[in-house]
């Protein structure tokens, strides 16, 4: 398979027409479709499903097309790492985080970097613990933030400064917003609204065995769009503090839990990786920074 065939692959997918795909390839018709079909003669199965103008993705293109795009991720992130050999006033680094106001210490010793780099450029994924940390597995990301202890037996690690506090988000004209702190017990039967992560590591930590009185209505891994739950009345959302907007126009407040409970941050990377010159300096300046950090 080439790298751009798989190309042409993944923009047909993603344009489910054959000749938009060409027009925003700048390639004829004829010759598109001719790779694809060399492509699905190459692979023994057909990748997509002709239905008129438009094309869906069989099971094997839903498989190929995921493969593809991390490929082409890889390829992408590899030429931009050689380009950024030519010159070290800029270069690509991938990052992926958690949600956590303590990313503020990232962005901070990004800020002071970029004066002596000016044209270094970060590009940042979201997503809870487990979805950066599958990205940095797979090479996709240099480094990740994440929201619990790392597994030191693959990875080297630097500690965040600073906690996130953890407390319920709801309605203002909630009854229950009239307390200045969240029991478990204020919890029990309510439709509550967590990331996955949270509800089966840190909740349980903090309430013990009276996490059975607690009833999960759903999980979110963006804080911001639980949050529209929340107001629309959907449940409560169990989550960090100061990531969203609580202020008297916003209709929604925030109260900690009692007792309290916090979650440390820190910044890993698979240990023996091998960096890009701008990713091995911008880790320099993140071990310099962040112990110093307050």
């Amino acid at each position: 398979m080439e790298i751009r065939v798989l190309r042409y692959f993944v923009e047909i997918a993603r344009a489910g027409n054959m000749s938009r795909a060409a027009e925003a390839l700048h390639v004829s018709q004829p010759t598109l479709s001719k790779q694809i079909k060399d492509l699905e003669q190459e692979l023994g199965k057909r990748l997509f499903r002709r239905g008129g103008a438009s094309l869906s993705l069989t099971d094997e293109g839903m498989l190929l097309r995921k493969r593809a795009e991390d490929i082409l991720d890889m390829v992408d992130k590899t030429a931009a790492e050689f380009q950024s050999l030519d010159g070290l006033t800029g270069g690509e680094v991938q990052i992926g985080c958690a949600e956590s106001h303590q990313i503020k210490y990232l962005a901070r010793t990004i800020k002071g970097f970029k004066e002596t780099y000016p044209l270094l450029r970060t590009h940042l994924t979201s997503g809870n613990t487990e979805q950066v940390v599958e990205r940095l597995d797979r090479g996709l990301i240099d480094f990740a933030v994440i929201a619990e202890p790392p597994n030191l037996s693959k990875y080297n690690y630097l500690e965040v400064p600073g906690v996130d506090r953890w407390g319920l988000v709801m309605r203002r004209e909630d009854a229950l917003s009239e307390k200045e702190r969240i029991c478990a017990e204020d919890l029990a039967g309510l439709p509550l609204i967590c990331s996955a992560q949270g509800m089966k590591y840190d909740i349980p930590r903090w309430c013990g065995e009276k996490a059975d009185m607690l009833c999960l209505s759903g999980t979110v891994n963006l804080a911001y769009n639980g949050a529209v739950f929340v107001k629309e009345g959907l449940g409560y959302m169990l989550t960090f503090d100061r990531l969203v907007d609580t202020g008297s126009d916003s209709g929604l407040c925030f109260r900690p839990l009692d007792p309290p409970l916090e979650t440390k941050m820190y910044v890993i990377w698979k240990k023996f990786a091998v960096f890009s010159p701008m990713a091995e300096l911008l880790l320099n300046e993140l071990k310099a920074r962040l112990p110093r950090e307050k």
